[in-house]
């Protein structure tokens, strides 16, 4: 309630006596502040101050006419606008050309009213506007409406750009305790991490999706390079493989043993990736080969260890190492008739 004083300054009179001052451009302070249950003559206690009815702006740039692209833009822009001022809105009407909103007070004026500018468009433009509050600000609500788990994300994504991993999710309920003034809980900061994740990087499904002219620009930039994609019947990702041209050329001056393995992706899809690796003089490993398929089975190192012995052949100069997992002894009795074999301890 300390807050309510924070316009107020104190200056002495000639006689050395204090007296209140507002701030210039702000209310006297009678008009901000009601003493209940003492007398005239008797010293306001801080717990007896209430705060009036008054009324503040949104603080914002909104007005009457005003465009937006979408309505995913204007809900985007007001619930930064709400977030920010520390209040809710509620939507009286919604649907594919019309947006109604009002502050969740009902007693408020606070309101806005949207629509498309031709039913045909997706733009919308503010048709009726009021930005003005008569509610009180301490009716805030720390686990705020509109702070919704998208909305989180698009605020926190820019900490995504450039960096390897960025705030974890408790980072993110930090953020959104700071920034924005909103308690969430540990699930929601998940999810508009994952959100903010999607908005820098894309989707699992986008990248798939791009997958094709990603390995054309590979080959076309990177000569000599070998890629393969793989499908099923229902023409949905299978298998992957790849190797650098320059990884291929290079070996020839390698050493005739490669060491294969694979380890498990913990992406939506999951997944297993498999890499074939060399050594050079120095004793240093070479990477030589990717590839990623749906488990360590003997199919999947069959199709991989085929696109492997294409870029560097099966001779019995060759050693391939690897664990003694049934799957791939299989794969390599199969593709590999001359190289041999050796199995880690």
């Amino acid at each position: 309630m300390l807050s309510v004083f924070r316009n107020v300054e104190c200056t002495s009179n000639d006689n050395g006596a204090s007296a209140t001052q507002p701030v210039e451009g702000n209310p006297p302070v009678e008009n901000m502040l009601r003493l209940t249950g003492a007398g005239s003559d008797e010293p306001a206690n801080v717990s007896t101050i209430e705060a009036s009815d008054s009324t503040f702006s949104d603080g914002s740039d909104l007005h009457e006419g005003k465009y937006f692209n979408t309505k995913k833009d204007l809900k985007r822009k007001l619930s930064d606008i709400a977030m920010k001022g520390n209040f809710e809105f509620r939507t009286r009407k919604s649907n594919r050309s019309l947006w109604v909103i009002e502050c969740i007070d009902p007693n408020c004026n606070w309101r806005l009213r949207a629509s498309k500018i031709v039913p045909e468009s997706t733009k919308f433009v503010i048709r009726k506007y009021v930005g003005v509050h008569s509610c009180s600000l301490l009716n805030g609500n720390a686990n705020h409406r509109q702070a919704t788990y998208v909305v989180i994300g698009e605020q926190v994504a820019p900490q995504y750009v450039g960096v390897e991993k960025g705030p974890g999710p408790k980072g993110v309920q930090t953020f959104a305790r700071t920034e924005l003034g909103a308690q969430i809980s540990y699930y929601k900061s998940w999810r508009g991490r994952k959100h903010a994740h999607t908005l820098i990087r894309g989707s699992p499904e986008q990248s798939f999706h791009v997958l094709p002219s990603y390995f054309h620009m590979l080959e076309k930039l990177n000569p000599g390079t070998v890629t393969r994609i793989e499908v099923n019947g229902e023409r949905r990702f299978k298998y992957l493989f790849l190797a650098f041209g320059v990884a291929i050329r290079g070996f020839r001056y390698m050493r005739k043993v490669v060491g294969i393995d694979g380890t498990f992706l913990k992406g939506q899809y999951r997944g297993v990736l498999l890499v074939a690796t060399a050594q050079d003089g120095n004793g240093q490993c070479y990477p030589l080969a990717w590839g990623i398929v749906d488990s360590e089975n003997e199919d999947a190192w069959t199709w991989f260890l085929t696109q492997l012995k294409e870029i560097i052949g099966d001779t019995d100069e060759l050693a391939l190492i690897s664990n003694r997992a049934p799957s791939i002894k299989k794969a390599i009795s199969t593709v590999f008739e001359k190289a041999h074999h050796g199995a880690c301890a």
